[in-house]
């Protein structure tokens, strides 16, 4: 990973929760030696990709979440590594994934699946995260996939706690766990078109039910709505109405990890006391930037700052 994910000293504070982290294991090879196979280690998951691309962005991160098991103390030993801080509950593993790069796209050719999170576990991530947050500028909150057991309500219990407690959040959500969020007063909610199609927010990806959907969500209670829109623009909905931010136009090499990318942006922007608007600026140049990439939540702050200025803003 590159060697620029240093926190700047006067940057903001990031608690991140992170209930899926993974450990990944990447094969590939270059077109100067392509019989001679590369094997790269990264600890790896939605909370993971976000902390290291606020860590990035100049964010002092604190990832609260399960690593257990060999994997997951491998996946800590590297997190540690990068710089991040973590606030661990001791499980018996975290899911592991060997992808092969060796045709030029990425093909998982093992997932290992994280055991089921129980109440004890559940209890202490909860509590972790909440106790942890109280010194933070900015909370991000992170989902789990159903498999580890983790209640939508988990998810709108804690939002509503860290709001109570005077806490920006930023929640990159969907389905049953966003819907939980869209109560707790104050938060940012990120989620893609797809998403808010899927979990029933919205009818259907043009831009007016995406609108629509927006303005219901707000006047149920979130600060705002961010949409990712794949190459579209993205869409912000807030009191103030609805607005298009449009990066430059860049060739993408890897989508995955774009969404996590741009979600580090705004909580580092949030967390830096940025309007709004600017702060999804900053996150909009981080998630476009990172699909010019391989690493998932990587890039230069300097690259980034430099882009986000260049991000259109239009009202729609």
């Amino acid at each position: 990973m590159s060697t620029e994910s240093q926190a700047d000293p006067s940057g903001p504070v990031v608690s991140v929760l992170s209930v899926g982290p993974l450990l990944e294991i990447t094969v590939e090879t270059t077109a100067d030696a392509p019989d001679d196979p590369q094997v790269h280690v990264h600890p790896g998951g939605q909370g993971l990709w976000v902390a290291r691309m606020a860590t990035t962005l100049g964010a002092r991160s604190v990832l609260c979440g399960p690593f257990g098991g060999e994997t997951g103390m491998a996946a800590a030993a590297l997190a540690r590594a990068e710089g991040l801080e973590l606030q661990v509950t001791h499980t018996t593993g975290i899911s592991a994934h060997i992808i092969d790069y060796r045709q030029g796209e990425r093909d998982e050719i093992v997932v290992m699946r994280s055991p089921a999170l129980d109440r004890h576990a559940q209890d202490d991530i909860y509590g972790t995260m909440l106790v942890n947050s109280m010194e933070a500028d900015v909370c991000v909150i992170t989902g789990a996939d159903d498999d580890l057991g983790v209640p939508a309500s988990f998810f709108g219990r804690l939002a509503a706690d860290l709001r109570t407690a005077g806490k920006p959040v930023v929640a990159d959500l969907s389905g049953d766990q966003a819907r939980e969020v869209v109560g707790a007063d104050g938060v940012i909610l990120k989620i893609s078109h797809e998403e808010l199609i899927e979990g029933g927010f919205a009818d259907d990806d043009s831009l007016g039910a995406l609108c629509a959907a927006g303005k219901s969500m707000i006047k149920d209670g979130l600060a705002a709505i961010v949409v990712s829109r794949a190459a579209d623009p993205t869409l912000v909905v807030d009191d103030d109405g609805a607005h298009l931010l449009t990066p430059p136009k860049v060739s993408t090499r890897e989508n995955k990890g774009a969404g996590d990318s741009m979600t580090a942006g705004i909580a580092v922007g949030t967390g830096r006391g940025a309007d709004l608007r600017s702060a999804v600026g900053l996150g909009v140049a981080a998630g476009a930037l990172n699909v010019t990439r391989r690493g998932l939540g990587t890039g230069r702050r300097d690259q980034i700052e430099t882009f986000a200025e260049q991000v259109s803003i239009e009202p729609v």
